[in-house]
Order: C-alpha cells, then structure tokens, then sequence
C-alpha cells in the first residue's frame, strides 16, 4: 500500500488525493508538518531532498515526489493519462505549465492572502497578479475547442491545473474575463465530485492563518 506523506491545506497534496480517489487506490495517510519544520527533518529529506510535499512512498520504501510526476506515474495505463504519443505529449505541456505558471503565482498569491502574509510580501504582488491574469487567459484561450485540456475527457492536466487555478478567486479575482475558463472549472468539479474538500490553511495553528480565516 502506498503512504502519501501531505499536508491537508496544500493544492498539490489535493492533487494526489483526488487522482488516488478517482482510481480508487488504497493508501496509508501521513500528515507531516510543515510549519513545525518537519519536511525539513533529515528523515524526510531521505524521502525528498527538497523537503515539499507531497511525496508518495511505496511499498518497498522508494519515494517519489513532485506532485505532477505523482500523477504521472499513478496515471500510466489509465484513462487520465493518453497512450497516443501526441496527446500524453500535450498533457505533459500542461503539467509543465502548471508548475511554472500557476502553481508558484496562483499558490502563493492565494497562501499570502489566506494566511495574513500579503503586506510583507508587497513588493511581489502587483508581477504575481499580472502573471496570474496572464495564467488565466492562457488557459481559457487553450479550452477554445475542448471540453478538457487535452480533448474532451479529463486528464492529469486538468487535475493539475484545475488545483490551484481554481481557487483563484481567494486572492481575488474576477473571472468574468475567462468564460472559458469557467465553464472548465464547472466541468472539471463536477467529473471530479464533491469528496475532495479543499481544507484552509487556519486547520494549521502554526500557519498564522488564524487572523484572516
């Protein structure tokens, strides 16, 4: 059986969660903690030297981390993740996107905001929101001509984008802009299902989340 080492608050633990579920795989769960400085125990950096989660260890003790490469190898052989050499290709571009353009502008724009750490890192935040909006168009210009982002069923692409992106709103968007964008989410939610909750950061007593949740 697997054990996903996670933490509740984190999209990219929500991530695995929801693949494991929708594969309907088994696993053990181990909650590490991150304010605490446990992901940064010799322990844990055994299992990823970049002490993140989630990591995902097997049964034989390897571990793997990095949420998309998770997904990619919880997906092989599945109907999340294309055989055709084209499609798996595009589905590989839009974990690439995720991680670099929503995952690092979306997430921390969202934590900042949620966990009362906006005003100390002013001086980021007009370039995170300006490359958010530019997140947002990019993929609402990419459902021009599908359902999902690879075609017209759900992938791994989805479920990685759809993590952070979703949530957007958090830190204040509008999304009127991105029609597209919209009725994907819509779409996503519902293929997805309602047993994944998205948990706030103010679960954590060491988040500091408690003054703005």
């Amino acid at each position: 059986m697997f054990t996903l080492h996670d933490y509740l608050p984190s999209q990219n633990g929500w991530k695995v969660r929801v693949l494991l579920g929708l594969l309907d795989m088994p696993y053990r769960s181990r909650i590490v903690s991150i304010f605490e400085g446990e992901s940064r125990a010799e322990a844990f950096l055994k299992l990823n030297p970049v002490g993140a989660i989630p990591v995902l260890e097997l049964d034989d003790g390897r571990a793997i981390a990095e949420s998309n490469a998770i997904l990619t190898f919880l997906s092989e052989g599945t109907r999340f993740l294309p055989s055709d050499h084209y499609r798996r290709a595009k589905v590989m571009q839009w974990l690439f996107f995720e991680q670099y353009h929503v995952e690092p502008v979306i997430g921390s724009l969202r934590f900042w905001t949620l966990t009362g750490r906006l005003e100390r890192n002013q001086s980021m935040v007009a370039g995170k929101r300006e490359a958010a909006a530019r997140a947002l168009a990019a993929i609402d210009r990419g459902l021009s001509d599908n359902l999902f982002l690879v075609g017209q069923q759900l992938t791994i692409a989805d479920i990685a984008v759809y993590a952070y992106s979703h949530r957007v709103e958090d830190c204040g968007f509008s999304l009127a802009a991105y029609p597209a964008f919209v009725a994907w989410s819509e779409r996503v939610r519902d293929a997805i299902g309602a047993d994944y909750p998205v948990y706030p950061y103010s679960i954590d007593p060491h988040s500091d989340a408690g003054a703005v949740l």
